[in-house]
């Protein structure tokens, strides 16, 4: 996938390790909300992230899903998927070994024309073959288009980060990349 922060669409379904990466930086997803990225789900995702049962949980799985139940309604709306949903042939066919909160999150997108964000490779992989009317973008991206834009400041960067990998996710040397990609387009926009 090549970043053109130019191409970035706010409207976004969002599937479960998309989720906990934005989630796990605060100043990541502050800025995401007050630029005005809409974050949703569906409830498979929902499912997933909060009421799945675990081997085991960490604190910082805890600390995650009290975020994402504090911002339900507020920030982050979960969607219902229609049987039409459920039934796209194409997608079920092609699983992938994709978790139903994937499989969800790209039917739902699809549908409704909104993009689909993820950082899982087969899920991007498979939502780019379906999906002909809708973007598939990524948690870097996202971070991308928020410097691209600054909403997120110089000063920032490395509090994402720091944020990011105190919850054990694993985004930072991509967060990185796409940090110096963001500055590269700004310095080829002509001045206003």
């Amino acid at each position: 996938m090549t970043f053109n922060p130019l191409c970035f669409v706010t409207i976004n379904v969002v599937d479960t390790c998309a989720m906990w990466n934005i989630l796990s930086s605060d100043v990541l997803y502050k800025s995401a909300i007050s630029a005005g990225v809409t974050i949703s789900c569906t409830a498979f995702v929902f499912y997933e992230c909060v009421i799945k049962e675990r081997k085991t949980s960490s604190s910082e799985d805890i600390q995650l899903q009290n975020k994402l139940k504090a911002e339900m309604g507020k920030n982050i709306n979960v969607y219902h998927l229609e049987i039409e949903d459920l039934q796209e042939l194409r997608i079920l066919e092609s699983r992938k070994n994709l978790g139903k909160g994937e499989l969800s999150s790209i039917a739902f997108a699809n549908r409704t024309r909104q993009a689909f964000l993820t950082d899982d490779q087969k899920a991007r992989k498979l939502a780019t073959e379906v999906m002909k009317h809708s973007p598939v973008q990524t948690t870097p991206y996202l971070f991308g288009w928020l410097v691209f834009n600054n909403h997120v400041l110089d000063h920032e960067k490395n509090t994402i980060i720091e944020q990011h990998k105190k919850f054990n996710r694993p985004l930072a040397e991509y967060f990185d990349q796409i940090y110096l990609e963001a500055l590269q387009y700004k310095l080829k926009q002509p001045i206003a």
